[in-house]
């Protein structure tokens, strides 16, 4: 069985090499930013009970998986789960750069327009990164890491973007 934990900055490169994981080993694929949030203006975090009921659905459903996000209080539980993880610790300025290259986002965004109108409020938040101490910090993530006992790796870039700078554009 493969299941994988994919986690990091927003812009790191999580979903890009979540989606060649999955290709390459056929794996179910779940990204926790269509699970987390409620459909409200300004946007809202669901009950964490909520989407922790969907992710266990999900693994229920499927022997071998990718899960991926920002979220370490929906990655956590999940630890005991799986035997990979991915901590994709690039540096703030690499994920910015990233965001400003992302392509649409058809499964969050209603268009590119609405992606790209949301882009200045995503680099401020990505740029925070460093210096907050909620669910979405480098802090959170790299307590995830140290605790996890599995095989885990540590990426300062996309090993998938690496090789194929192509992939994801």
């Amino acid at each position: 069985m493969k299941r994988i934990v994919i986690f990091g900055n927003s812009g790191s490169g999580k979903s890009t090499l979540a989606k060649h994981l999955s290709s390459k080993h056929k794996l179910a694929h779940l990204d926790l930013d269509t699970l987390a949030w409620q459909n409200t203006q300004p946007p809202s975090r669901k009950p964490l009970a909520e989407s922790l009921e969907i992710i266990e659905q999900f693994m229920a459903k499927h022997n071998n998986w990718v899960i991926e996000g920002c979220y370490s209080d929906l990655i956590e539980p999940q630890l005991s789960y799986c035997n990979e993880m991915f901590f994709m610790n690039l540096p703030v300025e690499k994920c910015i750069e990233n965001a400003k290259q992302r392509p649409w986002e058809a499964h969050k965004y209603e268009s590119k327009e609405s992606q790209d109108a949301n882009l200045g409020m995503l680099i401020d938040w990505i740029s925070q990164y460093d210096n907050r101490d909620d669910t979405f910090s480098q802090g959170a993530h790299q307590t995830l890491f140290e605790q996890f006992r599995g095989t885990k790796h540590l990426y300062k870039e996309n090993p998938v973007l690496k090789t194929d700078p192509g992939l994801g554009r």
